[in-house]
């Protein structure tokens, strides 16, 4: 089983304590009825739309294509199957699907299978119930308890997913063939619940067979048992294309089954770019030991540099696009220029980590073992990888200072440099420092309101985080120079 945290509606702590029943006669008499898992999903889907509520939050830039193929699937009842690249959060949607489970539903203490004590499926249930009747014990499961997963690999076997000999209860003398001496596997664990199957392809094609009795006739029958389980159960698996064309595939009769296939896919807008980036990236650390450094502020003009760049980088000839640029990208490339932020303010004695344009070239290393390029027979050291990244990070920045900073004034900025003076900076350059080399900077005010710093929150660290913006914008629109070795960056006429 997994544990499903940080997703919405379906936090590992409860919002609310469990039921009271805890026989199966205080449950009867309370009016509980058994529902099927289809159901209960489908009828929390429907009250949550009838309510206006989103049906499964955080997913950024589905609302329009995918959520609703979803909606449809799970109103009407069917497994399915999610394709799509790397990094487009087909994990974060199957398990978000758990938070349209009943938060809490009832369970029979010690059941393996997680059986209702209204619809018991085992021997062992049944016996249970005969021998205790209405005294039965009951228990509350949550609905983070409520699914399981496994990442499809070749070495998985029925055993793993379905059901195995338990050696131990032979040996304690119980009759082989007997069905307490079968160890159950994932799938009829999550019973009442949600399963899913990561990378669906990658799973040996006798092992899919496995899997028909579950998503169509609903139940699992083991060789040599005379057991039949009828499982109630959500089966969502997921797939790369690629994978599912060609290198793997899921086998004829196993697709026919699912009921639904839905493609997910990248950001379609830049705004949902930048919101994913906002939503996953994590660069707060609450340690303790710093607390200035525990929150460092990402201008918003940053931000948006890599949003566009992992546009660029997505849509670049030089990448393979069947591999696709993962989310992860953008999200660990905003973690990264955080972190240099905070390494910044620690060695120069900055106040209050801010991240600057001085940062970016730190991604560029960072994220590049996270493309594939279209030319795979080249060394991988080959620096003209590094070189059509660095390349995409400029045009990034340009295309955003255009748009944040077009029609306004900045001669008097670019005035500073007329005499021949100069500008440097650098990753370890701490923002008075910076600010200095400059003097009284001419609407200063107006340049970090364009950029979205409040009046009354402005800070020697953020106005420096403009001002360099500003001149890296200029000079990369051809009015001002720059030259730079990878350490200092001096800015010119």
């Amino acid at each position: 089983m997994v544990e499903v945290t940080d997703i919405p509606g379906a936090t590992a702590a409860p919002s609310s304590p469990s039921p009271a029943p805890t026989t199966l006669g205080e449950l009867r008499d309370g009016g509980a009825a058994f529902r099927p898992v289809k159901a209960e999903l489908r009828t929390n889907l429907l009250g949550r739309l009838g309510r206006g509520e989103p049906s499964l939050p955080g997913m950024v830039g589905f609302e329009d294509t995918v959520l609703p193929e979803v909606e449809r699937a799970i109103i009407a009842g069917h497994d399915l199957v999610l394709l799509g690249e790397r990094g487009q959060g087909k994990t974060r949607l199957i398990r978000t699907l758990v938070g349209l489970l009943d938060e809490w539903t009832p369970v029979l203490i010690g059941s393996e299978l997680n059986e209702h004590p209204l619809h018991p499926i085992s021997v062992w249930a049944r016996r249970q119930i005969a021998e205790h009747g209405d005294a039965t014990p009951v228990g509350w499961l949550h609905r983070s308890e409520r699914f399981g997963e496994k990442l499809a690999t070749p070495d998985t076997s029925v055993g793993d997913l379905i059901r195995d000999l338990d050696t131990i209860k032979v040996a304690e003398g119980r009759t082989l063939g007997a069905p307490e001496t079968v160890h159950y596997g994932l799938v009829p664990r999550t019973n009442r619940g949600i399963f899913s199957v990561n990378e669906l392809p990658d799973l040996a094609e006798r092992i899919q067979v496995a899997l028909l009795n579950v998503l169509e006739e609903r139940d699992i029958q083991i060789r040599g048992y005379r057991v039949r389980l009828p499982l109630d159960l959500l089966l969502v698996a997921s797939a790369n294309p690629e994978d599912y064309t060609n290198r793997g595939r899921i086998i004829t009769p196993l697709k026919d089954r699912f009921g639904a296939e839905v493609r997910t896919h990248y950001p379609l807008e830049l705004a949902d770019e930048i919101r994913l980036v906002h939503q996953e990236a994590h660069v707060a650390w609450a340690d303790g030991a710093h607390d200035a450094f525990e929150h460092p502020i990402i201008p918003e003009h940053l931000v948006e540099i890599i949003a566009r760049f992992t546009r660029l980088v997505r849509e670049s000839s030089h990448v393979d696009q069947r591999s696709g640029v993962s989310a992860r990208f953008a999200i660990a490339s905003l973690e990264t220029i955080a972190a240099s932020a905070v390494r910044r303010a620690a060695i120069a004695g900055e106040t209050r980590p801010v991240a600057r344009v001085v940062d970016l070239p730190s991604v560029v290393p960072a994220s590049r073992g996270k493309v594939e390029f279209a030319d795979s027979g080249a060394d991988p050291d080959d620096e003209r990888e590094v070189e059509i990244l660095e390349h995409l990070l400029r045009q990034a920045t340009a295309q955003t200072f255009r748009a944040r900073c077009a029609g306004l004034d900045l001669t008097g900025l670019q005035e500073h440099f007329t005499g021949g003076e100069t500008v440097e900076s650098g990753e370890l350059v701490p923002a008075p420092a910076l600010l200095g080399q400059l003097g009284t900077i001419p609407k200063l005010a107006e340049l970090l309101g364009r950029l979205g710093v409040p009046e009354g929150e402005q800070s020697a660290e953020q106005a420096a985080a403009a001002v360099e913006f500003a001149l890296e914008g200029l000079y990369l629109t051809r009015r001002l120079a720059k030259d730079t070795d990878g350490i200092r960056t001096v800015y010119g006429a």
